[in-house]
């Protein structure tokens, strides 16, 4: 997952970098740290090293990698550019714990797509978020996003609505840890303490970075943003304790 997201990453840079030349000048490439060249071997080398690496864990795993590469790309080359901006995360985001079972077990667990809804939903919100950090620049260059559409106001408390219902139904639909021992061995105990602490942890770490977000200075909202990803991340962790409880040892085997 590393490596499929250092090659969207790289994508992205060349993609950008007419933009980044005015709005965000010391980024790699228009600062002249790197050459074009070099990036796009990053991008080749990185996202066929991701796929070489998943494909230890069977076919079904290469090909959930490879959508979510392409769902990447899609942002990168096409869609970041449009009102279809939040599409390519939105597919992309439920894919990932999916794509990590897989990985684990070759298999992914029914109580698992209970998660999928509620990452459609916070991938929606988290490219909404993106955009309100970049919301200025995206004027200047013309990219009709979300933010820049319905204004900064509008397009936050969309995001803020989005994440909403993303963390009731995370609350709601949470997975009960079962006893005994959890996957790989690990102790019940730990799985159950992770579950309970990643998802109150994950709703306090994404409000706190939904608030950063209606700050005006960019590099503020930035950081907004980036707490909003860590926050579902932990969010996700604690899903998956529950599950990896739940199934009693399935993502070790």
């Amino acid at each position: 997952m590393f490596c499929l997201q250092v090659s969207i990453g790289a994508v992205n840079d060349i993609a950008d970098i007419e933009l980044d030349r005015v709005g965000k000048p010391a980024k790699p490439i228009p600062a002249g740290m790197v050459s074009v060249p070099v990036a796009r071997a990053w991008a080749i080398g990185a996202g066929g090293l991701g796929l070489a690496l998943a494909s230890p864990s069977g076919f079904l795993a290469v090909a959930v990698g490879a959508v979510g590469l392409g769902l990447g790309y899609l942002y990168d080359l096409s869609l970041s550019r449009t009102l279809l901006s939040w599409l390519p995360l939105t597919l992309a985001l439920p894919l990932v714990p999916i794509f990590a079972w897989l990985g684990a077990t070759g298999e992914v667990p029914s109580p698992l797509f209970a998660i999928l809804p509620i990452a459609l939903l916070a991938g929606a919100a988290l490219t909404i978020g993106n955009g309100l950090v970049d919301v200025e620049r995206d004027v200047v260059a013309g990219k009709p996003t979300i933010p820049v559409r319905l204004g900064r106001a509008r397009a936050w408390i969309a995001h803020a609505a989005l994440f909403g219902v993303a963390l009731v139904l995370a609350f709601v639909l949470a997975p009960a840890a079962a006893g005994g021992v959890g996957a790989g061995g690990l102790p019940d105990s730990f799985l159950r303490l992770a579950r309970a602490v990643g998802l109150p942890l994950g709703t306090v770490v994404i409000v706190a970075g939904a608030g950063l977000l209606i700050a005006d200075r960019q590099g503020i909202r930035e950081r907004g943003w980036e707490l909003e990803g860590v926050g579902t991340a932990a969010l996700g962790i604690g899903w998956l304790a529950g599950i990896a409880a739940l199934s009693g040892g399935g993502a070790g085997t």
